[in-house]
C-alpha cells in the first residue's frame, strides 16, 4: 500500500510470523518493550490506549540512562492489518508543540504464515524528513525490525 505523502521514509520487511504476532508485538506494552528500540536502547514505560484518539506514550532510554518520551495518538487501528499513530497531538486532541511524523503500520498476510511488514513515517516538511534520516532512520528502525522479527519467532 502506498501513500500520496510527499515526506516518506519506510521500512519493508517479510516476516516468518503471521500479521497476528506482529500486531500484538506493536499492541502489548510488554512486548512493545522488549524490540521497538535498538539494542542498546531500552524502552522504560510503555502506555498504549489502543483505540482512535486513545494516547500513546512509549519512552525511549539510552545507553547512559537519557530518556525520550514521545507521545502520541492513534488515529487509525484495524487490528491485525492497520496502526496510524501522530505525534501532531500529545493526548486526546490536544495539539503538540511541534509534530514530526505521522507513522502508519502495515501488515499483509502474504500466505504460508508469513507477513509482508510496512513501516512508513510520514513527515510534514522535508527538513523533518532529511532530520529524521539523519537521525539513522533507516538504521535505527532497520535494527528494530530485526529485534521484531527475532521476538515473533519465538511467540
Amino acid at each position: 500500500m502506498t501513500t500520496e505523502a510527499k515526506y516518506v521514509l519506510e521500512v519493508i520487511r517479510e516476516f516468518d510470523a503471521p500479521c497476528e504476532k506482529i500486531f500484538r508485538a506493536w499492541t502489548e506494552p510488554e512486548l512493545l518493550k522488549q524490540w521497538f528500540t535498538p539494542r542498546p536502547w531500552t524502552v522504560s514505560l510503555a502506555e498504549l490506549d489502543l483505540r482512535p484518539g486513545g494516547a500513546s506514550l512509549v519512552v525511549m532510554r539510552g545507553p547512559n540512562g537519557e530518556e525520550f518520551p514521545n507521545r502520541g495518538v492513534y488515529l487509525e487501528i484495524i487490528p491485525n492489518e492497520k496502526i496510524v499513530v501522530t505525534d501532531a497531538y500529545v493526548s486526546a486532541w490536544v495539539p503538540s508543540e511541534k509534530p514530526f511524523m505521522t507513522a502508519i503500520v502495515l501488515l499483509e498476510d502474504i500466505g504460508g504464515g508469513r507477513t509482508r511488514y510496512t513501516w512508513q513515517a510520514l513527515h510534514w516538511t522535508a527538513e523533518d524528513m532529511e532530520t529524521h534520516e539523519k537521525m539513522g532512520f533507516h538504521e535505527g528502525w532497520g535494527k528494530a525490525a530485526d529485534q521484531l522479527a527475532e521476538l515473533v519467532s519465538g511467540i
